[in-house]
């Protein structure tokens, strides 16, 4: 699933759309990457001598892997959309800098029915770069 396909499916855009593509969905698991360019505005202010992506920025990530794998596998009140609620555990253990390509998984490790529990981990070349557990519930758009 390319970037077009991915704006399909969630509301999020340019700049802060954080999924480059999907490369792997199944009923219960995602797999997303993202490359960083060094241009990113993001990397001017964060920091300027010694660029590094934010922590959030990572945790956004999964979010939006969760949302689309939400979206994808599981069948949703009409005009209902998810949205983080709970972010748990969350542990970085490696920094991130300009030109990685940030690899995304999240699964889905329960549903209630309109609470959804996942568990994300980031890599760069198979490095964890982060590891968290968050939760989601649908909601209508006001």
């Amino acid at each position: 699933m390319n970037r077009d396909e991915i704006q399909q499916i969630i509301p999020h855009r340019p700049p802060f759309l954080w999924l480059d593509e999907v490369v792997e969905l199944t009923d219960d698991r995602i797999k997303a990457r993202l490359f960083l360019d060094p241009a990113l505005d993001v990397f001017r202010g964060h920091y300027p001598d010694f660029p590094v992506l934010p922590g959030v920025l990572q945790c956004e990530a999964a979010f939006q892997a969760g949302a689309v794998l939400i979206a994808k596998t599981q069948t949703l009140e009409e005009g209902m959309v998810p949205v983080v609620t709970r972010q748990n555990n969350t542990k970085f253990r490696r920094l991130v800098r300009p030109g990685d390509t940030l690899g995304n998984e999240v699964q889905l490790t329960e549903r209630l029915q309109n609470a959804f529990f996942l568990t994300a981990k980031r890599a760069v070349d198979g490095n964890i770069t982060a590891r968290l557990e968050f939760a989601c519930a649908t909601t209508k758009p006001e």
